[in-house]
């Protein structure tokens, strides 16, 4: 008989497990808290702050924008490539990749990518000149887009760097303004963990337990979803071969309809001992891991989002760039909030309320409180309301 878990307790084990049950204080562990979320998306937007540091900052409030890129370039604590998006992972996860490195490579064989970039003489000249110059940019080279310019179109060297990451002939050795540089993979990744080569069995192994870790329960589908590093199909023959290990579960949904799912064997002991997640009031990045999954995100919570950044303004619900705000378990609300940097100030042109919550003045409080923290995040000294 599957163990059933209320959707009260399927909350407060996800944001556990995502680092978002405690208050976010304390000594700041950098690598600690990459490693407990498995990655950490990275997104060029910066409407108030770019989205892999919001979602640092949101999980301690003593993280500064400066410190990622430190643990990048200097510490090389992590190592950047690619899940649903480029994400930086924990440099000890680097074995466990290489599938993905192949799963890459035969994807882009057969597009029209592959058949855009340079040759193979081509990518090995720019290979050589890495080699030669030290890490460079797609910057650094000069071919030129043939045809009609589009706008998703790249010239030939972009596509060939970016395939040759692709598939862990290069690494990104740092980011200067968010610029991407290039470096040859030995010279990224330490040696011990450059060289070690493991079964593919076993980093499927590997993918779908940590992702279930993570997760703290999920169907084959949020197993699938987490690394995006293996197909739906790989995934259900694990959760098969290795039913005897898992625990079926039963998660109450937000609308009160019962879901199948999985678990490691620790379930129990996890139900016992996750916390009751802080009441404070927090505005979390719209590609945050507990937001990102939309439908995990609906079945949980009931929270209806979507991300607006590429449909017309004119043909918006709520606004370009909408955060959700969490209080204790609950999404209580969104808010569009914006930074001019120049100025000194974030702003608030838009604030929504979720149907059955009731907008108290204490919950204000708690909404004005995060405010200043993020405005203090982004180093700015006010906060101004622009709501009609």
């Amino acid at each position: 008989m599957a163990l059933r878990i209320s959707n009260r307790d399927a909350r407060r084990l996800w944001l556990d497990a995502q680092g978002l049950s405690a208050t976010p204080t304390g000594p700041l562990d950098l690598p600690g808290i990459i490693r407990h979320l498995g990655f950490v998306q990275l997104d060029t937007i910066r409407v108030v702050a770019r989205a892999h540091d919001h979602i640092l900052w949101s999980r301690n409030q003593n993280y500064r924008e400066p410190m990622l890129e430190k643990c990048l370039a200097r510490d090389r604590h992590v190592f950047e490539h690619f899940t649903h998006d480029a994400a930086l992972i924990p440099m000890d996860f680097y074995p466990m990749w290489r599938r993905q490195f192949r799963r890459m490579e035969a994807r882009l064989e057969h597009s029209q990518w592959y058949r855009s970039m340079v040759d193979e003489a081509g990518r090995a000249d720019i290979k050589a000149r890495i080699e030669a110059e030290g890490p460079l940019s797609t910057k650094a080279f000069d071919t030129k887009i043939e045809g009609p310019r589009e706008m998703w179109r790249r010239p030939p060297h972009k596509l060939a760097l970016d395939y040759m990451w692709y598939v862990g002939e290069l690494s990104t050795s740092h980011r200067e303004n968010f610029t991407k540089h290039y470096d040859l993979t030995h010279r990224v990744i330490p040696g011990h963990l450059h060289d070690v080569a493991h079964e593919d069995k076993t980093q499927l192994d590997w993918l779908c337990r940590e992702a279930l870790d993570r997760l703290a329960f999920g169907t084959v589908g949020d197993i699938q979803r987490f690394w995006a590093a293996a197909d739906m199909a790989e995934v259900k023959d694990w959760t098969l071969a290795n039913a005897d290990e898992l625990v079926p579960v039963e998660v109450e949904c937000a609308d009160g309809q019962w879901t199948a799912a999985l678990a490691l064997a620790d379930i129990e002991s996890r139900l016992e001992t996750a916390p009751t997640p802080t009441t404070r009031l927090r505005i979390l990045n719209p590609f945050d891991p507990v937001i990102r999954d939309r439908n995990r995100l609906t079945r949980l919570f009931g929270f209806d989002y979507r991300i607006e950044i590429f449909v017309p303004a004119a043909k918006r619900q709520w606004g370009y760039y909408v955060y959700p705000l969490l209080e204790g378990d609950r999404l209580v609300g969104r808010i569009e909030v914006r930074s001019d940097r120049d100025k000194g100030e974030i702003s608030v042109p838009n604030l929504w309320v979720e149907p059955g919550v009731k907008w108290t003045t204490a919950r204000q409080a708690k909404l004005d409180a995060e405010l200043g923290r993020m405005a203090r995040f982004v180093g700015a000294s006010d906060v101004v309301w622009r709501t009609d």
